[in-house]
């Protein structure tokens, strides 16, 4: 795992290996991905429309055990379109958290976090000392979190095992913003919800 204060394009070799989170094409909800497809969603839809906490639905669905892989971790730049919906400039580093969420030792989803500096500051300065927590159990046992509305992704998988489907939304305090992209494995869409 890399430092706390690691800057993610000077990685090793090792650390790029790692599975990254897909570029998607983000829709605005389930209708406009059900006419992209062409088909209904299936296991998908319980996931992708699933209110609360992820974190606390996939620990209720473990047979054994659930924990936090950090994936990387540290400043960079996020996406041009990561920046455009966070309201930030597009040459702004921000801390970007990538980490898979694993039920009884296999991943079940991917998750990209986008955290603007501004956001950094102040209690917002605990988002940067996660380690293997769940960003979830953070947000959801805040009270000044709130979630805006989801947008689902279809991803662009370039090998077996990657997801193909994810959603994302923003969670706002106040003027400080976070983006929180999810992105289902098929681990996970195998199981029956």
């Amino acid at each position: 795992m890399p430092s706390r204060d690691s800057d993610i394009s000077a990685l090793t070799q090792g650390a790029m290996d790692l599975p990254r989170a897909p570029e998607a094409r983000w829709l605005p909800g389930v209708p406009a991905v059900r006419l992209m497809l062409g088909r209904p969603l299936t296991h998908e839809l319980y996931w992708l429309t699933l209110e609360g906490s992820l974190t606390r639905a996939l620990q209720l669905r473990c047979m054994e055990s659930f924990h936090v892989d950090v994936l990387r971790e540290g400043y960079s730049r996020p996406s041009v379109e990561e920046a455009l919906t966070l309201g930030i400039p597009s040459r702004q580093l921000a801390w970007i958290r990538e980490v898979q969420l694993c039920g009884d030792g296999q991943p079940w989803v991917m998750a990209r976090t986008v955290i603007p500096l501004d956001t950094l500051k102040g209690n917002g300065r605990r988002l940067r000392h996660l380690g293997r927590r769940p960003l979830g159990h953070f947000l959801f046992s805040q009270r000044r979190w709130h979630r805006g509305p989801f947008q689902i992704g279809i991803a662009r998988a370039t090998a077996p095992g990657q997801p193909t489907i994810g959603r994302r939304s923003r969670f706002f305090r106040g003027k400080d913003a976070l983006l929180v992209g999810e992105y289902f494995l098929p681990n996970l869409l195998a199981r029956t919800p």
